[in-house]
């Protein structure tokens, strides 16, 4: 097998396999080295996001919110449809066809590209040496430019020890075999957010603990205030400022004990999911004499064009600062291989959507109010709510609302930010609009289709200067 390559990728997870093709794609020969097999033992690339974190969990939030749309919802359009029932191991094996679809399609890419695909751990080793490990079975390989992307794991929470069983991390949770009575969710992120969401709306008593005191204190704060009352009314508990601090198992049942301040609580449940966050894979990443450095949280440090302090070394991903985001390290991707062409590449990380796909979704890009606030940044702040749109009325999912903040003085927009239906879509249109460096204005301009939800964007705009038509202008 050849050994030696014009750039080496550690990682096939979505920022790995982009950066191996649009390396191929440019004319390099390209080697991409992964460990995720599937139930078989074959490869399957995808990293975290296609096996066990963003597909898996979209399909049973899928599947979970068909149960309640039928169950609960589909009366009201009159339709009436009788008893409804779920079986949770079709929902599972539907969840693992769409996930071997997936990675099977990203090995063919990754052939059809004519990539080498090591199977095993990859660790770089001084002189641009990467050595794979395939059970105990060595190569060593050798590339001009080397590009790290190992992607994260699940933080751990020393206090709850996970086994697999009655404690899970995110990855267990998406392969229960039946729906718990009693659950807690250790983490309100995203993750935590979107596992309750599954298991409370199949029937579970959901209670989500928090250590930090407010609810997505890194989302703007009346999107946030909005989803958090949203989630209570369908049932999900929440407990801020808790510091989960034993769990002891007793007859297959597990006691939470927690704290809230001098106070101390104890609760009983079937199942705990620890959803604490993510920690960058840098472990036996490299050798010493790599030379590679890393920062006080165990990041890869790199400059605004992920390279590293070792010249033709990158690093992307989850690896690297900034939010653990597929779509961010698949842009960092496309931007090094660009980069090792030759050719002119930048990602803008001022613009990079986020998205919470609960019910209602949560979405934004830019800069929060609270933010423009702490940066004394003036602007100016459109809003329009669901309820007033004639499509999402029509649709019965008429909660939330999308907010605009533009610059006071030049009216450029700063930030966007949105909670309601699909605004996992239509955050797409505010990130063109960021991009073009568009004003408030641009878009009030803007034709939008009627009906549709992308006009609640239309009307935000428009009442950034209190021009809403479909609103009563504020005095």
């Amino acid at each position: 097998m050849e050994k030696n390559f014009d750039v080496i990728v550690i990682g096939a997870g979505p920022a790995g396999y982009v950066a191996s093709i649009r390396c191929a794609q440019l004319g390099m020969k390209t080697a991409c080295i992964d460990n995720w097999l599937d139930e078989k033992g074959q490869p399957s690339p995808g990293g975290t996001c296609l096996n066990v974190g963003c597909i898996p969990s979209k399909a049973l939030l899928e599947s979970s919110a068909l149960y309640v749309q039928a169950s609960q919802e589909l009366e009201g359009h009159g339709i009436t449809t009788g008893p409804v029932s779920f079986d949770v191991s079709t929902m599972m094996r539907r969840k693992r066809q769409l996930v071997k679809g997936l990675t099977s399609g990203v090995r063919s890419l990754l052939t059809g590209n004519n990539i080498t695909l090591f199977t095993g751990n990859g660790r770089l080793l001084a002189d641009k040496q990467v050595e794979v490990n395939r059970d105990g079975n060595i190569t060593v390989i050798h590339a001009k430019n080397i590009i790290l992307a190992p992607g994260s794991t699940n933080r751990a929470l020393p206090a709850i020890p996970i086994d697999d069983d009655i404690v899970v991390d995110s990855s267990g949770a998406l392969s229960f075999a039946e729906v718990p009575n009693r659950l807690a969710v250790i983490g309100a992120g995203v993750i935590g957010l979107e596992m309750g969401s599954v298991w409370s709306r199949l029937g579970s008593k959901v209670s989500i603990y928090e250590y930090a005191p407010s609810f997505l204190p890194f989302a703007d704060k009346q999107i946030s205030k909005t989803a958090l009352a949203t989630y209570k009314k369908q049932g999900l508990e929440f407990n801020f400022g808790a510091e989960v601090t034993k769990a002891s198992i007793t007859s297959g049942k597990i006691t939470l004990h927690y704290s809230n301040g001098d106070s101390r609580h104890q609760a009983e449940f079937e199942k705990i999911i620890v959803a604490v966050g993510r920690i960058p894979n840098t472990s036996d990443l490299f050798s010493d004499a790599a030379g590679i450095r890393l920062d006080n949280q165990g990041r890869i440090e790199v400059n605004e064009q992920c390279s590293t302090n070792v010249e033709g070394i990158y690093a992307i991903g989850d690896a690297v600062r900034g939010p653990m985001l597929a779509h961010k390290g698949s842009e960092e991707g496309m931007m090094v291989a660009e980069l090792i062409a030759g050719q002119y590449a930048r990602v803008d990380y001022g613009t990079i959507p986020f998205v919470v796909y609960t019910d209602p979704e949560l979405a934004w890009c830019g800069k929060t109010e609270q933010a423009l606030i702490e940066q004394d940044i003036p602007y100016s702040t459109g809003q329009f709510s669901f309820a007033a749109n004639g499509r999402a009325m029509a649709s019965g999912s008429a909660t939330g609302m999308i907010r605009i903040h533009a610059h006071r003085d030049t009216d450029r927009v700063l930030g966007v930010h949105m909670i309601g239906p699909h605004v996992s879509e239509l955050i797409g249109q505010a990130v063109i609009a960021m991009e073009f460096g568009s004003s408030s204005e641009d878009l009030a301009m803007t034709m939008f289709a009627h009906p549709s939800l992308s006009e609640v964007l239309h009307e935000a705009a428009l009442d950034v200067t209190k021009r809403a038509i479909h609103k009563v202008s504020r005095k």
